[in-house]
């Protein structure tokens, strides 16, 4: 099967620039807690319903990852990137990381506690993020947790919107069709966080973070 052009496009960009990604990136992701706020609450609904394996899944460097298992959380991180891969196992060798797709996870279904996909979707087409919920919602155990983060789009009449990200083109959604969508997907929604836009001083959008569950 021919690979899409914009996937191509976007491991040729993060592999270009994994290095200065994993220099900066985890600690801006530490130094702010409402970024990762959703996180911790993420973290011990898995841990109370029996703590089963969780995929990162878009990882990057892999401090979500470690955050996760700091947290208690027997997590796993899965990237496009073969190079963002390398660095993430080279700061993390106690951690398994993969390469991997998000609409094609290697994965048994209903074999996972948990799916978290922070800012990781951003890069995907609109028209794609259904399969890759669906993809979601496949590995994922009944009664299972997924948290997605993005970049909001404050306009729920229009699920998504262009930027211009500094690697690759981006897209930021609106949490509201995000959540409708989960929903078809059968996820539901748990519970959101929205950073306002003033929390973003680079471009001022607001932050989403979304918790769903799978249907038991």
């Amino acid at each position: 099967m021919t690979e899409p052009d914009f996937l191509a496009a976007t491991r040729a960009a993060y592999d270009a620039v994994a290095a200065l990604y994993a220099e900066s990136i985890p600690a801006s992701y530490h130094s702010n807690p409402l970024h990762h706020a959703m996180v911790s609450v993420f973290a011990e609904l898995i841990r109370s319903a029996g703590d089963g394996p969780v995929a990162d899944v878009g990882c990057g460097p892999g401090h979500v990852t470690a955050h996760l298992r700091s947290l208690g959380v027997s997590a796993f991180g899965v990237d496009l990137s073969p190079e963002t891969i390398a660095l993430a196992r080279d700061a993390h060798p106690e951690l398994r990381f993969e390469v991997g797709l998000m609409d094609a996870l290697e994965v048994e279904d209903a074999s996972l506690a948990g799916v978290l996909a922070s800012y990781s979707i951003i890069h995907t087409p609109p028209e794609r993020l259904p399969a890759i919920l669906a993809e979601f919602h496949r590995v994922l155990a009944p009664g299972g947790h997924l948290l997605i983060s993005f970049q909001a789009y404050d306009d729920p009449a229009e699920l998504a919107e262009a930027f211009d990200h500094k690697v690759s083109l981006a897209y930021r959604y609106s949490p509201d069709r995000v959540a409708e969508l989960l929903l078809k997907a059968g996820l539901t929604e748990a519970a959101r966080l929205v950073l306002a836009p003033g929390e973003d001083p680079q471009r001022g959008f607001p932050q989403a973070h979304l918790l769903a569950r799978r249907t038991a």
